[in-house]
């Protein structure tokens, strides 16, 4: 998993803040212009910029330009690899809390007898 390591570490930083989120909600249903996206935020376009850049720099969103207009989606496959890790950790977890719930049960059986 370390070839997604510094990509992992942009993705879940990007993922940290609500504003992001919320972005990330709306492209869900599709592209959008960045003023469409901006329209909601009650915060400076320089600032809304940042957010959507620091999206980009993690992979999560592209924009390209059509006419005078900046159109933002979402990258395809954006969360694979954040999905990965989230399942291998998903996947350790559960094989520890079986072994744990296979020791107490040794235990318990130990005690009956």
């Amino acid at each position: 998993m370390s070839k997604y390591e510094s990509h992992l570490d942009l993705c879940f930083s990007a993922l940290g803040d609500p504003t992001r989120r919320m972005i990330l909600q709306r492209l869900a249903r599709g592209k959008a212009s960045v003023s469409e996206l901006a329209a909601c935020h009650d915060m400076a376009l320089p600032s809304f910029m940042a957010h959507l850049k620091k999206l980009e720099t993690a992979g999560l969103i592209t924009s390209a330009k059509q006419g005078r207009t900046r159109i933002c989606q979402l990258s395809p496959d954006a969360f694979a690899p954040a999905k990965d890790w989230l399942s291998e950790q998903s996947d350790i977890w559960e094989g520890r809390l079986d072994r744990f719930d296979t020791y107490i049960e040794t235990l318990l059986q130990e005690d009956d007898t």
